[in-house]
């Protein structure tokens, strides 16, 4: 018998300016595994990667922020190591990791920064 399947999708959009944040369009994975989705904050060196979850018809909840030079991610309310963590391969390219992964994890993961030199978010 096949296990469950989880969907995590991450949402592309484009964005106007010189910085566009891109990230993988899709992972599943089943329950119990491991999921991974990348995220690049293109031209953006400088700044933190937030991730948000969005359950659909839901509004988005923070999961947690990693800036390049921090050791350990901060969490937002409800959501906490080892469940979910992040990397940083380098100054703009982030990994969210999501362990154990149950039906409930299945939703749109955000990946967000802030362009300081554009003085504008930017979200994928």
């Amino acid at each position: 018998m096949l296990g469950t399947l989880c969907t995590l999708i991450t949402a592309l959009t484009c964005v106007s300016g010189v910085t566009v944040v891109t990230q993988k369009p899709v992972v599943t994975v089943r329950r119990g595994e491991t999921a991974s989705m990348d995220c690049n904050l293109g031209t953006v060196t400088n700044s933190a990667a937030r991730w948000y979850r969005q359950i659909p018809g839901g509004a988005p909840q923070y999961v947690l922020y990693l800036y390049h030079s921090n050791s350990a991610p901060s969490y937002g309310s409800g959501f906490s190591s080892p469940k979910f963590t992040s990397t940083h391969q380098s100054t703009s390219d982030y990994r969210l990791i999501i362990s154990n992964v149950e039906e409930g994890d299945s939703a749109v993961y955000h990946c967000h920064t802030w362009d300081s030199s554009a003085k504008e978010e930017v979200s994928q």
